[in-house]
Formats: C-alpha cells, sequence, structure tokens
C-alpha cells in the first residue's frame, strides 16, 4: 500500500509540473492567425498588408515538414509577422472547400501572397526551405 501512495504522489508531481510549463511554441516562426479568409481580407485591406496562406491538408507530408521546419525559423516569422496576416486553412474542412476552388489548388502544400481585394499576387508550390521562402517573398516587404 505504501508503494502504490508513493507511485500516486510522484506521478501526481510529475504530471502537475507540466502543466505549469510555458508554451514556448510561439516564441519563434510564423504566427497564424485564427481567422476565416473574410476577415484576413478585412484585415489585410485596413493594415494595407497581404495574407500569406498556407493552403494545407492535414494527409500531406511536406505540409508537416514546413510546419517542422520552415515555418518554426525565427527568421521566416519575423519577416512574415511583421509584414502579411498569416492564415492557414485545410483544404478539406470548412471554408478550404471553396477557398482551393478558387484558387484552384492543385497540389500541397500552396501557399499564396493574397492582396485584399482577393487577388493572387503570388503562388508557392511544394516544401521550401527557410531561405528559399524568404527569396520568394521579398519582392513584397515594404
Amino acid at each position: 500500500m505504501k508503494y502504490f501512495s508513493l507511485v500516486a504522489i510522484i506521478f501526481a508531481l510529475i504530471t502537475s509540473s507540466f502543466i505549469w510549463m510555458p508554451n514556448e511554441e510561439k516564441t519563434e516562426g510564423i504566427q497564424f492567425e485564427s481567422l476565416t479568409f473574410e476577415e484576413a481580407l478585412k484585415k489585410a485591406k485596413k493594415e494595407d498588408k497581404l495574407i500569406f496562406l498556407d493552403a494545407y491538408a492535414v494527409w500531406c507530408g511536406p505540409c508537416k515538414m514546413l510546419d517542422r521546419t520552415t515555418f518554426k525559423n525565427k527568421e521566416v516569422g519575423d519577416v512574415f509577422n511583421e509584414n502579411f496576416i498569416n492564415l492557414k486553412i485545410d483544404m478539406e474542412k470548412g471554408e478550404g472547400p471553396a477557398i482551393a476552388r478558387k484558387y484552384q489548388v492543385r497540389a500541397y502544400p500552396t501557399m499564396f501572397l493574397i492582396n485584399a481585394n482577393g487577388k493572387v499576387e503570388k503562388r508557392i508550390l511544394g516544401f521550401v526551405k527557410d531561405e528559399q521562402l524568404l527569396s520568394e517573398v521579398e519582392n513584397f516587404i515594404d
């Protein structure tokens, strides 16, 4: 019985320490906003920025690799968070299928720079490393 009590106490201490650990996931990289596409268009117009749209699918391996690498890069995050309205939409759920049809998404990942009127300014297909992504958008940075 003492052994069971000791194990229960240790388990409680270990699990409670995880609850109080700060979430450092948001400290670096691109901060994607929780907005609908229409809300993003309005915000883009108000702030005079382009929308960076990551059109992805949950089953897409290269999409997951972008999330783990390129989108977590500090330099990429600094540039994108300052210059764009960052939006990430699953093209197979919610408003995603309509957006996929409108912008003719044929492969994943597809990334877009879209102006406040909904016009595509730039389309980027497939996995890209941080330097390449920054190079792709450099002409659109203030």
